[in-house]
């Protein structure tokens, strides 16, 4: 059901089975996948492409112009996976440059008030909590919380399976399968109760012990962090999880 009360411009494209609210605005050049449901006082801007079964709740702006002093009105875009919630008030900026993107994966859940800027990348079932404001450029890989409040700074990454804790700022790079708070934010351990109980995939105890060690000599062995890949992957039985700390520490400039 599309509502008369919603301007949807001439050179959108909307798939089967959307909802379009009173007073939403719909801009030309965008697209919008199936069984998607745009509530009352939505904006989706130009450069906006969504997928399906997504919802985007009241007063959300989607692809607003980047909010970068080297935009140029570049015509770039915003580009969504499928089965997201995007909550009220929630902010997405389009990317600086022509040919480049923000992407939204799927399955993501961005709750009220976030605001995520220019060129930043969440993969999928990633949620985050109200009033987190994500910088540009930023990576989130798959399967991560960023609870309420937090600030990313520009072009941070952030490794799979993380719980990043209300308040927390940062600035530097954060490891896959931690838990992260404070201002400077710091590690408090491993992510262990969301490993071992997740519904989507089941890490054992041996392995999430060999995390464990791994982050023992990254954190309290009191050496770099090169050193402390190398000592990771000399001392501690290789597996996936074990392979991706290692190519996470050796990649990144400054992790916490």
């Amino acid at each position: 059901m599309i509502s008369e009360l919603a301007y949807i411009g001439k050179g959108a494209k909307l798939g089967k089975n959307v909802t379009v609210e009173p007073f939403a605005y719909i801009a030309d050049d965008v697209v919008i996948g199936d069984d998607c449901y745009i509530y009352a006082h939505a904006t989706i801007l130009d450069g906006t492409r969504m997928g399906n079964r997504n919802k985007v709740h009241q007063g959300a702006v989607l692809g607003s112009d980047p909010q970068d002093l080297k935009y140029k009105g570049d015509k770039s875009e915003l580009i969504i996976g499928d089965d997201n919630d995007i909550r009220e008030n929630v902010v997405i900026a389009r990317a600086t440059n022509a040919g480049h993107a923000t992407r939204i994966g799927s399955n993501c859940h961005l709750m009220d008030g976030v605001h995520i800027c220019h060129g930043a990348v969440l993969k999928d079932y990633v949620m985050v909590g109200l009033k987190v404001i994500i910088g540009g450029n930023c990576v989130i890989e798959s399967f991560n919380v960023l609870s309420n409040a937090v600030i990313l700074y520009e072009n941070v990454h952030i490794g799979q399976w993380t719980l990043i804790l209300s308040g927390t700022r940062l600035r530097k790079d954060v490891p896959p399968y931690i838990v992260v708070k404070g201002n400077p934010a710091a590690y408090h351990g491993v992510n262990s109760v969301i490993l071992e109980k997740n519904t989507f995939m089941k890490f054992d105890e041996l392995t999430v012990r060999h995390i464990m060690n791994a982050y023992l000599i990254l954190y309290h062995a009191n050496i770099s962090a090169q050193d402390a890949a190398i000592r990771i992957k000399n001392e501690i039985e290789n597996s996936p999880e074990i392979e991706n700390i290692i190519q996470f520490i050796t990649k990144s400039k400054l992790i916490v």
